[in-house]
């Protein structure tokens, strides 16, 4: 009987393993289907507070949804815009930063004692010569054609899933209260089966009498509490979703534009798309932030050729990101959907693996709603495995 427990757990195991791994697959294989609709599920969440209010004043959906997307485009629009005219306004300085940055390379080498020539008489040029532009130009416009696409393929998704949502809510409703109450179905088919058995099921005392009516309401008690018990679960975690979807874009987008307008009145160039970067690279933890202060700090080393130039802007990133990231969003957020930093490690390297930059920044994301959706599961090993993601102490 042991042994047989142990064959049982061990084939469970591996199933489960499998299945993890061919879902895997099926991601990184389909990603041109599954991307575009993770972000409009993601725009969903966003959209999700307007949508409620405009609902409750009967507003039609279709003019609910044609409002997303016009929003959406708009939004898109005026981003893409802004960090267009950014890059063209620093491809038109290039050589300006070129040469302030060969100088910077030059001296570096020659006060450290390197002689190679390589450093001493650096040339940004002569690296940027090696690059095939043709390819680069080419890969550029094939670029933009998919980001356009997968944008028009994202708003096809958003209309599905803002007037499909409610009814998959509710036959995922309807397929848990059925499984909950089939002790009590099958009780009622089986005609040997003991009152003792019958009324333990469903939950009776044994004086009670256990009449076809008295089990029909019994039956419909159990039902009810189920539905209710399911409709809480599925809207708290709803809710928790919402809630940090709304939150991680609202701080992300917050501390870029924060940075944005800072560095601009310190007068480091360029700063709004120094500001994009940090709004995008924060979705990624630790790795991000740091990826969005090095890049401003470099920026401002080779404008002004000041160490400490480079440290204040250094400084200034460090302290907004910090204060946003570090301060506002855990109380907005809670403890309770702190992810361990090797759960982020781990969910940006297999994330990255499938969906490559994209999953990357959906990562954790994507991560922190598996989270909530373990959490408020019933099982205990599931309830384990969260717990095992939290980084609560």
């Amino acid at each position: 009987m042991i042994f047989e427990s142990e064959t049982n757990s061990s084939i469970k195991f591996f199933t489960i393993v499998i299945g993890i791994t061919v879902i895997g697959l099926v991601l990184k294989q389909l990603s041109n289907i599954f991307v575009p609709f993770v972000i409009a599920y993601f725009l969903f969440f966003v959209f999700a507070p307007l949508n409620s209010q405009l609902r409750q004043i009967k507003i039609p959906l279709f003019a609910i949804i044609l409002l997303d997307i016009i929003i959406t485009f708009l939004f898109s629009w005026g981003v893409s815009k802004i960090i267009i005219d950014s890059f063209l306004s620093f491809s038109e300085s290039l050589p300006i930063y070129e040469s302030k940055l060969n100088n910077i390379v030059s001296n570096t080498a020659v006060s450290i004692g390197i002689t190679d020539p390589f450093f001493t008489n650096f040339s940004f040029q002569n690296i940027l010569s090696r690059i095939n532009y043709q390819s680069l130009v080419g890969g550029v416009f094939t670029s933009t054609f998919s980001v356009m696409g997968n944008i028009l393929f994202i708003l096809f998704f958003f209309v599905f899933v803002v007037s499909g949502h409610d009814s998959l809510y509710e036959v995922i409703k309807h397929r848990y209260v059925e499984i909950k109450s089939k002790p009590a179905h099958r009780g009622l088919r089986v005609p040997g089966m003991k009152i003792k058995m019958l009324q333990e099921e469903l939950q009776v005392n044994e004086t009670d009498d256990v009449s076809s009516s008295s089990v029909d309401s019994k039956i419909n008690e159990i039902k009810n509490g189920e539905e209710l018990k399911i409709s809480i679960t599925l809207k708290s975690i709803t809710d928790q979703i919402q809630r940090y979807v709304i939150t991680k874009i609202g701080m992300n987008l917050g501390a870029g534009i924060t940075i944005g307008i800072v560095l601009s009145i310190f007068g480091l160039d360029f700063a709004i798309i120094w500001g994009v970067f940090v709004f995008l690279f924060n979705f990624i933890p630790t790795i991000g932030s740091a990826v969005a202060l090095i890049a401003p700090a470099l920026m401002a080393l080779i404008q002004s050729e000041s160490i400490g130039y480079a440290l204040l802007i250094a400084g200034i990133v460090a302290g907004i990101q910090t204060a946003f990231f570090n301060l506002l969003e855990p109380m907005i957020l809670g403890k309770r959907l702190n992810l361990n930093p090797l759960v982020i490690l781990f969910s940006v390297l297999i994330w990255g693996y499938i969906w490559g930059i994209v999953g990357m920044l959906l990562s954790v994301p994507l991560t922190a709603i598996i989270k909530i959706v373990i959490s408020n599961s019933e099982s205990k090993h599931l309830k384990f495995i969260g717990d095992l993601m939290s980084s609560n102490k």
